[in-house]
């Protein structure tokens, strides 16, 4: 069975035998000790090739067709691992096949797969198609569900509002469900308070569409019980503490640790991890309505922790709050949320390099290394006792933004773990799920953060 598809698209990758022309990815001192061959090192000298990051050269045939190319690495290959995501646009379309000793194959393969990337739904024109064979040595299985979860986070995250609201939300999520044959189920609008979710319905419920709590179940009872919970805020005005119109252009993205979840989930189900797997996504829109939740208003939690509101625009930790602690009333063995939280995270560590708050230091460890195996960019934060008094309200017992705007990041992730208690071990991610800047593997827009780190630990039992 193919990974799921939330937009349909060709797979990157074909078998060995449709490959017509091999790219050879080298080093400069690769390229000066005669590789790949001594004829085309020699084309590559009267043409000025000299295997720079990212350069490439079209080497001709006999007939004066293109035969295969010469992709630059650069001196320092390890520090742009998914380089060669610049070739599927700058190759002619078609099947190639990859070599290179400096990038392991997996690394190359990657690399290729995420580049061959276009979000082009509201576009009349297309972008051609390059193909990949699949590098001996590599599952083909595990480079398919790998790039399939990506484009799914990318996708979820670059479809506009108009077409992302909670309600299509929830379609992706069932469909997603339905693909794996998991099990799923949805709370909507006033249930939220008859069940007791009364955050997640305080944030959405000025909006249109009704707020929800999205909730999937695969695998085996009885196995490890692995629980993701991904903010789904479809779009976020600030509410009624608005944000000025500049801060608005990006809040489709709001929903980007749901998107990342359902992503990560995509890849648990699609290898059949034997865990016990769950999926909560809160998904509403922060709306601005005569029934819009107010500065100064005090709500009670699931889990009866009051929340005073000082802030309208620090609604998604409001909507984990109660997705976390209902997640954490089955106890499972590993909980892990993700969420576009806090603008301080970017300022700490700009838009490429997720924080992640645990207090598991086995977990931290193993979340560190499999960034670095994964070449997937992690950074630990700080559970800062020292700050928790900032979260302490006068009239409540938290407020959902401390003032001062000192430890932004930080402050949110203590609040968030008031309510994760449940968990055995329990990681938060802040993430931003967006590239604005573009990179050879990644086009500006949309993008998965952690879920290759995520999944390896996951995988390895972690």
């Amino acid at each position: 069975m193919a990974p799921f598809q939330f937009i349909e698209r060709p797979s990157p990758f074909r078998q060995a035998a449709e490959a017509t022309r091999t790219v050879h990815a080298v080093t400069p001192a690769e390229l000066e000790a005669g590789k790949p061959s001594p004829e085309a090192v020699a084309w590559a000298k009267s043409a000025g090739f000299k295997a720079d990051a990212g350069s490439l050269l079209l080497l001709p045939g006999s007939d004066g067709a293109v035969a295969g190319a010469l992709f630059g690495l650069g001196s320092e290959p390890a520090d742009q691992p998914f380089i060669t995501g610049k070739l599927p646009r700058a190759l002619p379309a078609g099947v190639w096949r990859i070599e290179g000793a400096a990038l392991s194959a997996k690394q190359l393969a990657l690399g290729f797969a995420f580049g061959t990337y276009s979000f082009d739904t509201y576009k009349t024109a297309k972008t051609p198609e390059t193909f990949l064979a699949v590098p001996e040595g590599v599952d083909p299985a595990e480079l398919e569900r790998t790039s399939a979860a990506v484009f799914l986070a990318r996708d979820l995250v670059n479809t506009p509002t108009n077409d992302m609201g909670p309600e299509r939300l929830e379609q992706v999520f069932h469909a997603l469900a339905t693909h794996y044959g998991a099990m799923s189920s949805s709370i909507v609008g006033e249930d939220l308070l008859a069940q007791n979710f009364p955050l997640i319905h305080t944030v959405g419920r000025a909006s249109a569409e009704a707020p929800r709590l999205l909730d999937m179940r695969f695998g085996r009872k009885g196995a490890r019980k692995v629980t993701l919970v991904g903010k789904g805020v479809c779009f976020d005005t600030g509410g009624l503490d608005i944000k000025p119109a500049a801060s608005m252009l990006l809040m489709k993205k709001d929903m980007g640790g749901a998107a990342n979840v359902l992503a990560l989930a995509l890849m648990i189900m699609d290898a059949g991890l034997d865990v016990d797997l769950r999926v909560l996504v809160p998904a509403v829109e922060n709306s601005i309505s005569a029934n819009a939740f107010r500065p100064g208003d005090i709500y009670r939690s699931r889990k009866g922790i009051s929340v005073q509101i000082d802030n309208t625009d620090a609604e998604g930790r409001l909507i984990l709050a109660d997705a976390l602690a209902y997640a954490g009333e089955e106890a499972p063995d590993l909980m892990i949320d993700m969420a576009t939280l806090t603008g301080a995270a970017r300022v700490a560590l700009g838009p490429d390099l997720p924080p992640f708050f645990t207090d598991d230091e086995a977990l931290a460890s193993a979340l560190m290394a499999a960034s670095n195996e994964e070449d997937d960019a992690l950074w630990r934060m700080p559970l800062f006792k020292g700050y928790e008094k900032d979260i302490r309200s006068r009239a409540a017992d938290i407020t959902n933004a401390p003032s001062g705007g000192m430890a932004g990041s930080i402050t949110a992730a203590l609040f968030l773990k008031r309510f994760a208690g449940g968990a055995k071990s329990w990681a938060h991610f802040d993430i931003f799920a967006w590239s604005p800047n573009g990179k050879p593997q990644t086009p500006i827009g949309g993008e998965a953060q952690a879920i290759r780190a995520l999944f390896s630990v996951i995988a390895k039992g972690g």
